[in-house]
């Protein structure tokens, strides 16, 4: 019986490492879902969530596009700002999603989630992946509302999807800083206050509303450790064409993305407490 029981234990062992890929994908697959059947049964949240964005490309946009008072080079200034604000309002999709996590510890979601054979970072993982499934609809109202303002957009579908792969890398990132800030933080109010503290300098520490070379040099240096501002030059080089460094925007998004997936599964068993 003892032979019988061994080869079960030994085949477990064997099987982990690669259960483990198949796990963090399940976990993908799942919460991605979960937050499509939510968007199908509260789909005002998408109409509610376009008003600020829509707000930026017609009121600054189209303001600043008339007045000329920041120089853009060839480049009209409503087709700088739209890959900015389609990086903004997928940032502001992202950087609340731990007040979920915080919800779902208060409803004993999370704590039930712990004990299952998923690991940690497949949970967070998988959080990162839905808040993605967010921006991306989210990115696309952008896209389009920026198209019938006479937006200039790539039409290539390579550089659409690489469109997509950058914002699912900003969207984790930022995703992760949440759930990071939430185990940190461990209320609603707390997390609020400093999501709110945080995502107007980020924000303004990027290029998203003026170039690089319009910044003071403290600014400027901010923007180096900022991936929103990786974020958007990726999206701006690849939408309108831009001048950008998009092997260097990539690697600072995935790089940043998995540490900060990291660190937010290391706290996770301290917001389930």
């Amino acid at each position: 019986m003892s032979e019988q029981l061994a080869v079960p234990l030994t085949g477990w062992g064997n099987s982990a490492p690669i259960s483990l890929p198949r796990l963090v994908v399940s976990r993908i697959g799942t919460m991605c879902l979960v937050e499509l059947q939510k968007l199908r049964h509260d789909s005002t949240e998408l109409v509610t969530r376009a008003i600020q964005p829509a707000l930026w490309l017609l009121v600054f946009g189209e303001t600043f596009t008339r007045l000329r008072v920041i120089p853009t080079g060839n480049v009209p200034y409503l087709d700088f700002l739209a890959p900015g604000i389609l990086a903004q309002s997928a940032l502001f999709v992202a950087i609340f999603y731990g007040i979920q996590i915080i919800w779902e510890r208060d409803a004993g979601v999370l704590s039930k989630l712990m004990v299952t054979p998923t690991p940690r970072i497949a949970l967070v993982t998988g959080k990162a992946f839905a808040a993605s499934v967010r921006a991306l609809i989210q990115a696309l109202v952008v896209l389009v509302l920026a198209a019938l303002l006479g937006v200039a957009l790539t039409d290539n579908p390579l550089k659409l999807l690489a469109v997509a792969a950058v914002v699912i890398l900003g969207s984790s990132f930022f995703c992760c800083l949440s759930i990071t800030i939430a185990g940190l933080a461990l209320t609603h109010d707390r997390l609020m206050g400093i999501g709110q503290a945080i995502t107007m300098p980020l924000f303004f520490a990027s290029s998203a509303l003026y170039p690089l070379n319009l910044m003071p040099g403290w600014l400027r240096m901010f923007n180096h450790v900022n991936p929103l501002g990786y974020e958007v030059d990726a999206l701006r080089g690849l939408l309108i064409g831009t001048p950008t460094q998009l092997g260097l925007d990539l690697g600072v998004l995935i790089l940043s993305s998995m540490i900060m997936i990291m660190i937010a599964s290391a706290l996770l068993a301290r917001l389930a407490r």
